[in-house]
Parts: structure tokens; sequence; C-alpha cells
């Protein structure tokens, strides 16, 4: 089973310019933690909720802020033809829920995350996953 079989397709994305609060009011419509950054057709980064309440809320950052203060901007990926499997076991080595898909030519398809694996047919692959998480904290 391929990552495309099992990824989100429908992904939101904002721009680097965009503020704190756009980012919020993005999530809170799509209902998700997590929204990718783009500079043209060029992924840039990645903001969480987490990223909006920790290195913004709690700093006392103005709503208006500039999302490229509070994302991350070291972003792994993965390809979407490659194993459920194998992605499970990367994601479970660096500890995250949630990697973009990228295509051979490195633009963003679509993103897998934890729930993705839960809910496809390869139940080792959500197990890995699910563990290599749970050693991150």
């Amino acid at each position: 089973m391929k990552i495309s079989d099992i990824m989100t397709r429908d992904v939101e994305t904002v721009t680097p310019e965009q503020s704190i609060c756009d980012a919020a009011r993005i999530m809170e419509k799509a209902d998700c933690g997590a929204i990718l950054v783009h500079d043209g057709d060029k992924l840039v980064g990645m903001v969480t909720d987490r990223d909006i309440a920790i290195r913004a809320v709690a700093h006392g950052l103005a709503p208006e802020t500039s999302i490229s203060e509070v994302m991350t901007d070291n972003i792994l990926y993965c390809f979407e033809d490659e194993d459920v499997q194998h992605v499970a076991e990367n994601m479970a080595d660096i500890h995250v829920r949630r990697l973009p898909v990228m295509d051979r030519n490195k633009r963003l398809v679509g993103i897998v995350s934890l729930g993705n694996f839960a809910s496809c047919s390869n139940s080792i692959a959500g197990a890995t996953l699910l563990r290599g998480v749970a050693q991150a904290h």
C-alpha cells in the first residue's frame, strides 16, 4: 500500500506573511491542527495550533504576527509513492505525527497523519507510528 492510498489530499496552506490569526481561523474552519506554509510553489514550513499557543500566545505576540515568526521551517516530507510501512517507521523514528506528501517533482499533493494510519488497513504501520510518537513524550 502506498501513502497516496491513505493521505489527505485537501490540504490547507498559508503564506509566511499571513497572520497567526489567519492561520487560527483556517484551522478552525478546516477542523485541523496544522497548516502547511508555502511561498509560491515551494513548501517552506508548517504551523500548528501548538506553535501558535507556545510560540506566540505564551510570549504575548499580537494576533497580527506573521506566521513566519512562529512556524517550523525545517520541514521533512515523504513521497506519495512510498510504502505506508516505510513512512510509518520513518515518522516513528523522528517522532512526528504528520508529514507533508510530495510528488516526485516536489510539489505538495497531500498530508499524512497519525489519523490516516489509524484508519488504514495496515494496522502494523499504525501501531509502529503510535509507538514512535508515544516515545517522544
